[in-house]
């Protein structure tokens, strides 16, 4: 199973692609976001009305699929008046498709959305605001950790209903550390631990942790090591980029020296650090939750998962969250608007089920009970719930997030030194965000 296709657009990249499109979107695009009332009663009394059918999208093309397939099937069933038909396309086709759908009103009813493209769609009036729906849900604060309930907010309105949250993980072959001589029951969890072990590894000819150069996992761990240093990809009104600050600099020289020290080999293509770990190549992997089905599947790899190691002195990790959202109907249709919140309602009460397909549940009771934890692998990576980090709900950040893609990916094939590949990138990206502040009237 090649993971990538199924996680293309995070990082940025999807926010990135869907700001392109959206800047020529026609009608709905220009108004001011959040123009829509709130339809009713958010979905929670149910649908009683004549027979709608929704056009539901999503990118889960992985080993997700089947498990979001199965809510729907269970949800037609219980609701014969409604039918939902899934439409599943890749991420990178999907964050094209979905605002020229919607401008040109063949968009769908209901759609998943990745955290760091909601603000983008929801200032291009793309997606409509769903503050009946987490009345309807009582959704408050508190079920949640802050950065999961503030990662559905733009411009003080709701816009995506948490379905689940997708933190970077730490994956290890405990095949390989057997022969390096190291316990695979204790991965290692601090600096110098991790240090010792790739030593440990490199002596008996094994390149421990291989560094991919591309957003997916490269740039997500550089991501996830800035902020173990202390440090932040932006200033707080997220008008500056900071990451080529000290910290910055620290993430992504320690990232790019293990090329440099021979715990990598050079030029890793895309995906191939986490297929070498499966083929007992690699040792280490930093890879996002839904890994734990790819691994489950690989027949005779003993391996293991824990929190991302602490390499920076701070815990923190990459993250990522899907979100339920209402994509803009051009003909408003009440029966629809009414049934796509009765849909959305029913599926973020089933996220224990959704857990299994490799996810951890947004709401903090699903979490911490017995069920989820009866789960070990996924349930190990939620405690890093209240370490993690999501990109700022900015209208075009993944714009400016391509630009560190780019620094990434020059330090990491040894091309330029971190230092300047992040300078670099930060006064190109700064000049995109002042760009975007324009185009989206912030």
């Amino acid at each position: 199973m090649n993971t990538i296709n199924r996680r293309l657009v995070l990082g940025g990249i999807g926010a990135l692609g869907a700001a392109g499109v959206l800047a020529g979107c026609g009608e709905g695009s220009a108004g001011k976001p959040g123009a829509a009332p709130a339809n009713g009663d958010g979905g929670a009394k149910g649908y009683d009305g004549p027979k709608v059918e929704l056009d539901f999208w999503n990118g889960f093309t992985g080993g997700d699929g089947p498990f979001m397939r199965k809510l729907v099937d269970q949800f037609n069933a219980e609701n014969p008046n409604i039918k939902v038909t899934m439409t599943v396309m890749q991420w990178s086709d999907y964050y094209t498709k979905l605002p020229t759908a919607v401008s040109s009103g063949r968009g769908p009813a209901v759609a998943i959305m990745h955290v760091d493209s909601l603000a983008t769609n929801a200032a291009r009036n793309v997606i409509e605001p769903l503050d009946d729906v987490a009345k309807a849900l009582e959704l408050k604060q508190e079920d949640f950790a802050d950065v999961v309930w503030k990662a559905g907010e733009y411009d003080g309105k709701r816009y995506g209903i948490p379905l689940d949250v997708h933190p970077l993980g730490f994956f290890y072959n405990k095949t390989l550390m057997t022969q390096a001589g190291l316990d695979p029951a204790k991965p290692p969890a601090t600096a110098d631990e991790y240090a010792a072990a790739l030593d440990a590894l490199k002596g008996k000819g094994i390149q421990g942790h291989w560094a991919t150069p591309f957003p997916f996992t490269g740039v997500l761990s550089v991501q996830a090591l800035l902020w173990q240093y202390g440090g932040n990809l932006f200033n707080e009104d997220s008008s500056k980029t900071v990451w080529h600050e000290e910290p910055g600099v620290k993430a992504l020289t320690w990232f790019s020296d293990l090329v440099k020290n021979g715990h990598s080999p050079k030029n890793v293509a895309q995906d191939a650090d986490n297929i070498a770990v499966m083929n007992g190549k690699n040792a280490f992997v930093w890879n996002g939750i839904w890994n734990i089905n790819t691994f489950k599947e690989k027949k005779g790899l003993e391996w293991g998962v824990a929190p991302l190691p602490n390499i920076g002195g701070t815990k923190a990790a990459w993250a990522g969250s899907h979100q339920f959202c209402l994509p803009k109907l051009k003909t408003p249709d009440q029966n629809k608007s009414t049934a796509a919140r009765v849909f959305v309602n029913y599926v973020s009460q089933k996220s224990l089920e959704w857990a299994k397909g490799g996810q951890v549940p947004a709401r903090k009771q699903v979490r911490e009970s017995a069920e989820f934890k009866a789960l070990p692998e996924q349930a190990a990576l939620a405690t890093q719930i209240d370490d993690l980090h999501f990109p700022p709900p900015v209208p075009g950040i993944g714009d400016a997030l391509a630009e560190l893609n780019k620094a990434v990916n020059e330090a990491v094939l040894q091309k330029t030194e971190p230092a300047k590949a992040l300078a670099d990138a930060a006064a190109r990206a700064d000049k995109i965000l002042e760009a975007n502040r324009k185009k989206y009237g912030a």
